[in-house]
């Protein structure tokens, strides 16, 4: 499906705050104790838990032709704050946020939005939570030169060759 399509099919109630408006909550990120099973059984590492803002100040700044892993994200949101490890669940929530707030900003008529799509999962697959899910990914990425590769299942579809595209 279209973005438009997609944004068109979204119910708002009169009082649902737009997506940019949720990009401002957190506004400020923490640093917490990190749970063991995320820091590999150690014990006392620090997780960031990011903003928003924080991750659009990050993804803006991946050029054409480039990608990057949600975990090269995490590693340097988490490198840049002092800290062992970005957390990954409000990372994911976070980066959704972000992807939708860029998709309201283009159909305001922005020229230049946040390049959500050039994140992915590990492995190079696409990501189905994004604005128009894969489908709407897949375009981005192939009007930008890249190979799109379907996988077995519905929404399993994976760059080609992208580790030799990625930054981190």
């Amino acid at each position: 499906m279209h973005i438009q399509g997609y944004l068109s099919k979204m119910k708002k109630g009169k009082n649902s705050p737009s997506w940019n408006v949720k990009m401002l909550k957190p506004a400020v990120l923490e640093i917490v104790e990190a749970p063991a099973i995320w820091m590999k059984g150690k014990t006392g590492g620090k997780m960031l838990i990011p903003t928003p803002v924080m991750i659009r100040d990050i993804v803006v700044k991946i050029p054409r032709g480039k990608l990057m892993t949600s975990t090269a994200l995490r590693e340097r949101m988490a490198a840049g704050c002092g800290a062992d490890i970005s957390c990954p669940m409000t990372t994911g929530i976070f980066l959704s946020i972000a992807a939708h707030a860029a998709e309201e900003d283009r159909a305001e008529g922005k020229k230049r939005v946040m390049p959500y799509w050039r994140v992915l999962k590990e492995g190079g697959k696409l990501n189905p939570k994004f604005p128009g899910g894969c489908a709407q990914q897949a375009a981005y990425l192939e009007a930008e030169g890249f190979e799109i590769l379907k996988g077995r299942g519905k929404d399993s579809y994976s760059v080609k060759d992208y580790a030799a595209k990625t930054i981190s």
